[in-house]
């Protein structure tokens, strides 16, 4: 007989656990955040490349389809809003293959909420003061503030190069070498994002809280774009939330443009098609709910399991999870 039927988290950090889950949802009762609950199986998946989804065959009153595990609830939270719901949080369990590791996990804890008419800057000001109170971090009745990098500074200061206008060729060049990949048919992005994972994010939220904006438009997903004021270049209206080099919050100024969103999709899939990769099915009732009127508004969503690692000292996410891949 083996031990691996024991859960790979303490009773008593699972204790802890769940006084971190009380105060999260006091903090949104208290800013008047209806909690609610979506399916962790829907029609659609998520496009995105550098994501990969779980999918299941199930017996429907269809007949036997495809019905995909989420990596975030965001499609189906989107419907409510479009639905009338206003402002909504949730803390869904989600799905990523392939992702075991000290800060990941198959299946995970990911807090999501959503803000009709909030500016993304009021959201970054919300999501810090999330974070703090979980983190005990609060001066006084005041959370520390976060301080904002743009995406361009941060590549300029660590890697000398402007990420928008380096050539694709130095781009593959540095990220094999930080890597030690063979990158020579990386695509733009994916170097991008090794020398950001390498490079940049280990040296973010050392002293606080660090929140990076202004990405590339091609790194936008559902987020909305705007133009660079320093050239014109058009940017991602999203930012990413740091601390002790942990990503922690990814948050957008919500695209509600169907057509556009649609657009995104198609090429999302084609560009799993060009990676070799299985394409993914879009979600078509998004898209209707899109095209029904979703309000204007922000959106964030924080992987919950890394929150409370950082809150309770702990090395891995498995050490606050019950039983994390592979004693699941």
């Amino acid at each position: 007989m083996t031990d691996d039927w024991r859960p790979t988290a303490t009773i008593e950090t699972l204790r802890e656990r769940a006084r971190l889950l009380a105060e999260v949802r006091a903090f949104f009762a208290r800013r008047g955040v209806l909690e609610v609950e979506t399916p962790v199986l829907g029609h659609g998946g998520s496009t995105e490349v550098h994501l990969a989804s779980l999918s299941a065959e199930a017996t429907t009153p269809a007949g036997r389809e495809r019905l995909w595990l989420q990596t975030s609830p965001e499609f189906a939270m989107k419907r409510l809003l479009a639905a009338g719901s206003g402002p909504i949080f949730q803390l869904a369990r989600s799905f990523r293959d392939g992702e075991v590791g000290r800060r990941h996990n198959l299946e995970f804890t990911m807090l999501e909420w959503y803000r009709p008419g909030l500016a993304l800057d009021a959201l970054i000001e919300e999501t810090a003061a999330l974070v703090n109170a979980v983190l005990g971090q609060e001066l006084g009745d005041k959370p520390v503030p976060p301080r904002r990098r743009r995406y361009r500074e941060l590549f300029r200061e660590h890697l000398a190069i402007d990420p928008f206008s380096a050539p694709l060729g130095e781009l593959r060049r540095l990220a094999g070498a930080v890597g030690g990949l063979d990158m020579a048919d990386g695509d733009r992005d994916g170097c991008l994002d090794l020398l950001m994972s390498f490079e940049i994010e280990p040296y973010l939220g050392r002293e606080g809280l660090d929140v990076v904006v202004d990405y590339p438009a091609s790194q936008a997903a559902l987020a909305r774009r705007h133009r660079d004021p320093e050239d014109g270049e058009w940017v991602a209206s999203r930012f990413e939330l740091y601390r002790e080099g942990l990503e922690l919050a990814n948050g957008y100024d919500e695209l509600t443009d169907a057509a556009e969103q649609a657009a995104r999709f198609a090429a999302d899939n084609a560009a799993r098609r060009a990676a070799g990769l299985p394409e993914v099915d879009a979600d078509q009732r998004l898209l209707a709910a899109l095209a029904h009127g979703m309000p204007a508004g922000s959106g964030v969503a924080l992987g919950l399991d890394r929150l409370i690692q950082l809150a309770l000292g702990k090395s891995s996410v498995a050490e606050v999870m019950a039983f994390a891949t592979p004693r699941c």
